[in-house]
């Protein structure tokens, strides 16, 4: 019977047939490394939904208001992400990071919503 070892530090196995690791450590290292690539990817695309939620939230703590472009891209706000996009019975297109959204109107204005329980 050959002998079995865990898949991260090669370590003799004992115990059950189906083992693949001698500890949760080894387990979490061996996974942890299996999905950097991705892992990176996807924190480097949340780290810009949150920073563009943030900037939302800050320029509109009450709910709705109109700002200039020009102004959410000095903060750092970054239009090619959002989280969805909603569009009215009107043909109106908001766009959505988590709970706070944007929609553009004339003259590169935009005006800034929080979502609400009726928006799904």
């Amino acid at each position: 019977m050959e002998e079995r070892k865990c898949l991260e530090c090669g370590q003799k196995l004992s115990g059950r047939k189906d083992q693949k690791f001698c500890s949760d450590y080894c387990r979490n290292t061996f996974n942890n490394r299996l999905n950097e690539d991705a892992t990176s990817y996807v924190r480097r695309i949340n780290n810009i939904l949150r920073k563009n939620r943030r900037i939302l939230v800050a320029l509109n703590p009450s709910g709705k208001r109109t700002v200039d472009a020009i102004t959410l891209a000095e903060e750092g706000f970054n239009f090619h992400y959002f989280t969805n996009i909603y569009q009215t019975q009107k043909g109106s297109t908001y766009y959505f990071c988590y709970d706070q959204g944007y929609m553009r109107v004339e003259n590169d204005q935009y005006v800034l919503v929080q979502k609400q329980d009726y928006v799904k």
